[in-house]
């Protein structure tokens, strides 16, 4: 049978481009990190990599057995997640994943909640992207983890537990002064000749702008790419645009901007707002109890945006 530890050197090498790099990784001298990974390759009776004068490179076998030692290394840090929880029942760290927007709405409260209710606790939060986050969650880097998905990219992995908190609509943002203000009500189609504000970097806020024109029968005309929702909000109230976004993105919303909302028949996506832990892995107390409690803060800001949008005090607030 193959040595794991040798096994996840090679990961490290191939990870890191160096023999050097994996050795200081792993805590191991260089020397020892080329005598190791020599009887490696003697195991499986053939070069795993080549050592070139500026790191290494893996050969096919390397990178082949490389691949299997991360799915291994994934499931080793599962395991040593799993007895830290074991261990810490009364006391320790609860480790969460989040968002931005959740980190700016939901969040806080449930925070707050759980640290009256928990003093001795130490929470960490990891802020990251989906894909980020779906990969703490897998190796118990986190325990549990607010995410979000629109019709176009479900998040489905039957090895997670994973709960709907909300919905989160999406709703057109316009200068105090707009003019559209004044329409008694707006469709996508209506906006074909404005100009548009947008999130940068392929955020998954651009392409649902792109998507929903497109089913509106036009293609919309980008003045600016922001790289966040103060950013945005301040372009819109600048008059060099208009914008679209998450309800729970504005939260903070500036004072010369207003939030319009959609009709229903409008295609203007909803995203939903997502609770997510490992199915495999039975929840901590203190994962539990905050489970229970982002429940808790989910449906008030559900109800917080259903009350504005069946009072309309979203248009001209």
């Amino acid at each position: 049978m193959l040595d794991v530890r040798r096994v996840l050197l090679l990961v490290e090498a191939s990870d890191r481009g160096s023999l050097t790099a994996a050795a200081e990784a792993l805590g191991i001298t260089p020397s020892a990190a080329s005598q190791q990974m020599s009887r490696l390759e003697s195991e499986v009776g053939q070069p795993l990599l080549h050592r070139l004068p500026r790191g290494v490179q893996l050969t096919d076998a390397g990178r082949a057995l490389a691949d299997r030692g991360r799915a291994i290394r994934r499931e080793l840090r599962g395991a040593q997640a799993d007895l830290e929880s074991f261990a810490q029942l009364d006391r320790g760290t609860l480790r969460l994943g989040s968002f931005p927007t959740a980190s700016a709405s939901l969040l806080p409260l449930a925070l707050t909640r759980f640290s009256r209710k928990h003093p001795a606790m130490h929470t960490t939060v990891r802020s990251a992207l989906l894909a980020e986050l779906l990969e703490l969650l897998h190796t118990g880097e986190i325990e549990l983890a607010l995410l979000w998905d629109y019709d176009w990219n479900r998040v489905d992995d039957d090895s997670m537990e994973i709960e709907h908190l909300l919905d989160d609509p999406t709703v057109l943002v316009v200068p105090a002064n707009s003019e559209l203000l004044d329409e008694p009500e707006i469709s996508l189609a209506d906006l074909a000749g404005q100009e548009w504000i947008i999130r940068a970097d392929n955020h998954p806020v651009a392409e649902v702008l792109r998507r929903s024109c497109r089913l509106a029968g036009f293609e919309p005309g980008i003045s600016y790419e922001s790289h966040d929702y103060q950013e945005a909000q301040a372009m819109v109230a600048a008059g060099l645009g208009i914008a679209i976004a998450p309800r729970l993105a504005l939260t903070n919303r500036r004072h010369d901007v207003r939030l319009v909302n959609f009709a229903t028949d409008v295609p203007a996506p909803t995203r939903r707002i997502l609770l997510a832990r490992m199915a495999s892995r039975t929840p901590t107390p203190a994962a539990a109890t905050m489970a229970e409690i982002v429940q808790a803060v989910a449906a008030k800001f559900a109800d917080s945006n259903l009350h504005r949008m069946q009072l309309g005090t979203v248009r001209r607030n």
